[in-house]
Order: C-alpha cells, then structure tokens, then sequence
C-alpha cells in the first residue's frame, strides 16, 4: 500500500521560531515525532506531506490545530476535548487578550501538544 499522510498545522505568528510559546513548542514536538515515524511509514510506504498555515490574528481561535488527512487531532483519539485557556503569548503578540485552544485527555490540560498523542493520532490517520 502506498500512501500520504498529510499534515497541517495551524497557528498565528509567521514561523515556528516566531509564534505564541504553545504553537512553538507544539511545532517542534511535531517536528520530533514525524521524524521518528517517518522510518516506519517509509516502510509501509507512506511519505509525510507536512503543511504549516500560517494565520492572521483574527483566526486566533484555530490557531495551534493539528489536521492529519484533513481530520483534526481531537477527532482521532478517544477522550481528548478542546478548552480555551488564556494565553499571554498570543496576548502580547495580537495586543489584546487571547484564549487559545488546549487539549484535554483525561485529568491533564496541554497546551502544547504533547508528543504521543500526535504520535497516536499520525499513526491511526495512516492507518497503523
């Protein structure tokens, strides 16, 4: 079987190095985990097509969404819910107060999201 995952990720700001703390340390937890994959996907030939939107500050609220396949991160794994909580990153770069996505899975909220579970949820968009 031959195939693409495709990724996109979605924040405010205009680079992984120049966005709110959450969307960077989520970037570069993405990062991480697709080259940790990228082995067992190439295997089972499936190549990782990544996209990064870049969005103006009046899209705050899709801002740090992670889309595998086109199907959000929350909607692939059991048990993990969106909340906002405030975020003084986002505050100081839009100049007004922002509350910004979180993920919540089970009794801990991320604001960044954490490596397994975009490892568990880049795994069942492909299919493993």
């Amino acid at each position: 079987m031959a195939g693409v995952l495709d990724v996109e990720w979605r924040h405010i700001g205009e680079s992984v190095d120049a966005t709110c703390e959450r969307c960077a340390a989520t970037g570069r937890t993405l990062a991480e985990v697709l080259d940790d994959i990228r082995p067992m996907l190439s295997a089972r030939r499936i190549r990782i097509r990544v996209h990064e939107t870049v969005l103006p500050h009046d899209r705050i609220e899709e801002s740090n969404i992670l889309l595998f396949n086109g199907v959000p991160l929350e909607d692939l794994i059991d048990d993990v819910r969106i909340e906002k909580t405030s975020c003084p990153s986002c505050a100081c770069m839009t100049g007004t107060d922002a509350a910004c996505r979180a993920l919540v899975c089970g009794d801990q909220t991320f604001e960044g999201v954490p490596a397994d579970l975009i490892r568990r949820a880049a795994l069942k968009a492909a299919g493993l």
